[in-house]
């Protein structure tokens, strides 16, 4: 950068660095903060959990299974790589 370029952005002030913009913080809905009572809590959580979209008997056995089956194996893969890497290194060191 020559002095010229210098000169330019010292006169402009862009030179130095600026300081960041502070934005308005964004308003607040006027409901957002008020409190319920606990009866109205429970009504609406009943008319919430009634729009959810539930799963079958079938469907969560079948999950279920799916979920049992994977742990099985998971779980002989990592203690027959624990098993053998023991083995190994006891093979290594005696």
């Amino acid at each position: 950068m020559n002095r010229q370029t210098k000169r330019l952005m010292a006169k402009q002030g862009a030179d130095k660095p600026r300081a960041p913009e502070r934005r308005p913080a964004a308003p607040q809905k006027e409901g957002s903060r008020e409190r319920i009572g606990p009866r109205q809590y429970l009504a609406e959580v009943r008319s919430e959990l009634k729009k959810v979209a539930w799963p079958t008997r079938r469907e969560v056995i079948n999950s279920s299974l799916v979920v049992l089956i994977a742990v099985v194996v998971m779980t002989t893969l990592i203690f027959g790589f624990d098993y053998l890497s023991g083995k190994f290194v006891l093979f290594l060191f005696d």
